[in-house]
């Protein structure tokens, strides 16, 4: 019996000191019911977590997973283990909203602070030394035993991370719904919050780890994704892959997860179970091609103005060869009409464009007046022939109308993301159902197409100047 006794001592000792080393055998010890060895995604999580937190070089972790399997839990869970690990962590959580954000700190601290009860295994069995230091109150910040400065503080968008820095920063889930997701307000929202708040906060390590649903292309994951594309780890986890096959069965199986895709709104069941983002399940582009070497050829331009204070002018320089539009340089920018018409001047001497078309809409013509006198008065030049032209098709279903042409017809510079980032986010967030802030890209896009394919043949109103002098312009550079 001793010799047994033993046996089984010693074993208990070797899964505890393996909790104390990794967090995937801490979750083990602690949860056996939910980490059992039949879900290996969350081992997978777990030795991922793990080994960012202590080997990688990478700044951000990210981690996309559909509902109950584990985010929260795991987030807990790492938190807790990060102070076991080393008491002299200082850890940050950010929760959706405050009253979350108190949740899982008492979670935490409920985690660190169980007392034994029969053969459970508990907190303190693992992590002797560790504990919340007498007498610290607060619901949202507090310090384990030892620690000369805060160890512990959990917040949310609208709370307060004033004079707490840390090693290890945490977000679960800082997205409430679809609403949300939908609002470009809220997604901007919390990235400023990101950047000028919490990412000042970080001290040491300096380790982000962002756990979520992937709701929308803007949503943090999507702006850390495109900010910070070198600094990344990236695990995504899908309720059911591309084969067919369910993550996991005893969490979500195959019958549930298609009663859940047929009750539940397409986009949201998407973004939910297999992380597709609503905004990009349902934009209008996807991709655009690029070209490597510019055709030679007759050079044109398309210019909507602002119809509004908010919207932006769109002014596009193109090639046109073999009736494909090659995009070559554009001004997009809501500055206001004195600053357009000479950026827009300065465009067509420096594309050399050979024929423009100004919409005459909302002050087009007056526009298109201004931008030739400052041609002939800045540049000396008259090569440009501007032509002021009325739209009156409906600007939505035109947009629609182009999209396939667009998408398959028009090519953009290689560095056209990073060179032109206000005019790429605008034409690669446009969806194709549902309310858009902007369309004026789109817009410019979809008159590059009637242009070319001649589905429209512009009607000219007025020209510029006297018509008769306009008929008998040369186009040659003074």
């Amino acid at each position: 019996m001793k010799d047994s006794f033993d046996v089984e001592l010693a074993r208990f000792g070797a899964r505890l000191e393996l909790a104390r080393r990794h967090l995937y055998d801490y979750c083990l010890l602690q949860y056996p019911g939910f980490y059992n060895p039949n879900r290996t995604f969350l081992k997978d999580i777990c030795n991922q977590i793990e080994g960012f937190v202590k080997h990688s070089s990478k700044r951000f972790l990210i981690l996309n997973a559909p509902p109950r399997h584990g985010k929260s839990l795991t987030a807990q869970s790492a938190t807790a283990w990060l102070l076991g690990d080393n008491p002299a962590n200082r850890v940050m959580t950010a929760s959706y909203n405050e009253r979350l954000a108190s949740t899982f700190s008492k979670n935490v601290r409920n985690i660190i602070q169980t007392k034994k009860a029969g053969d459970k295994v508990v907190y303190q069995d693992i992590f002797p030394n560790v504990a919340v230091q007498y007498g610290d109150a607060s619901a949202q910040m507090w310090t384990i035993e030892g620690q000369n400065q805060t160890s512990y503080l959990a917040t949310s968008p609208n709370g307060t991370a004033t004079g707490f820095g840390c090693d290890f920063l945490i977000c679960d889930d800082l997205i409430k719904n679809a609403a949300e997701a939908y609002n470009t307000n809220v997604l901007d929202d919390i990235w400023s919050w990101f950047t000028d708040t919490m990412l000042s906060r970080l001290e040491g390590q300096r380790k982000v780890i962002v756990i979520m649903t992937r709701w929308a292309k803007g949503d943090l994951a999507g702006r850390i994704l495109e900010a910070f594309p070198d600094e990344v780890e990236l695990i995504t986890y899908q309720a059911c892959n591309d084969q067919g096959a369910m993550l996991c069965d005893d969490i979500l199986n195959t019958k549930d997860y298609e009663f859940l895709k047929r009750e539940m709104s397409l986009d949201i069941f998407e973004a939910n179970y297999n992380q597709k983002p609503i905004d990009i399940k349902g934009r209008l582009y996807s991709e655009f091609k690029e070209w490597e070497k510019k055709p030679e050829s007759e050079v044109k331009n398309y210019t909507d103005t602002a119809d509004t204070g908010s919207d932006f002018l769109c002014s596009i320089s193109y090639t046109v060869f073999e009736n494909e539009a090659y995009i070559t340089d554009l001004v997009f920018t809501d500055e206001p009409m004195e600053i357009t018409e000479e950026a827009t001047a300065d465009l067509l001497y420096r594309s050399e464009v050979n024929r423009a078309n100004v919409e005459s809409n909302n002050g087009g013509r007056g526009f298109a007046r201004n931008v030739e006198r400052i041609l002939r008065e800045k540049h000396g030049s008259n090569r440009t022939i501007i032509t002021p032209v009325p739209q009156t098709k409906n600007k939505e279903s035109r947009i629609l109308a182009s999209s396939a042409w667009v998408q398959n017809h028009v090519y953009m510079p290689p560095n056209w993301k990073t060179r032109w980032p206000e005019f790429y986010k605008q034409v690669m967030k446009y969806q194709r159902k549902g309310k858009n802030a902007h369309d004026d890209a789109v817009d410019v896009l979809a008159a590059i197409f009637e242009e070319i394919t001649g589905k429209r043949k512009p009607q000219i109103i007025n020209n510029i100047d006297n018509p008769t002098k306009r008929r008998h312009r040369r186009t040659f550079e003074r």
